[in-house]
């Protein structure tokens, strides 16, 4: 059982890192994509193309929400659609060029923005700090 510390350290962190990650989803030039597009297209090009039944599934959403979500992607030229390989009755969904070409700024929007903020903000020292605590919070993370 965690002590009243480890509870109080395990809160500030969970808000410090939420209030960094709207801060990165501010600095992108894409702000028009929601969370939960960003997320279906950083998906889709880690794992490969899905289907809605897939992504739902993945991202803890219903199908009906999730074909809203794809459909507005692929209306912007974000995914394109094609016959399932082995079941007719389905469609899977890949990246476009757009949707690579948006994923790339996006991303490079974010690591600019962080990047920047180290290099202003923080003093050499706090920087290594940060390099450790980097290390540390990786090692949270379920293996």
């Amino acid at each position: 059982m965690p002590e009243k510390d480890q509870e109080q350290l395990a809160t500030e962190l969970g808000r410090t890192v939420s209030l960094l990650m709207r801060h990165l989803r501010a600095a992108s030039p894409h702000g028009e994509l929601t969370p939960t597009q960003r997320a279906v297209i950083s998906r889709i090009e880690t794992d490969g193309e899905a289907t809605i039944a897939d992504l739902a599934r993945a991202e803890l959403v219903r199908p009906q929400s999730m074909r809203m979500t794809v459909g507005a992607l692929e209306e912007r030229g974000v995914l394109a659609r094609r016959p399932h390989p082995t079941d007719g009755r389905q469609v899977v969904f890949s990246l476009t060029e757009e949707g690579h070409r948006i994923l790339t700024v996006v991303r490079e929007a974010k690591h600019n923005w962080l990047a920047q903020a180290i290099a202003d903000r923080l003093t050499p020292q706090e920087q290594r700090t940060l390099e450790t605590a980097t290390e540390l919070i990786r090692r949270l993370m379920p293996r």
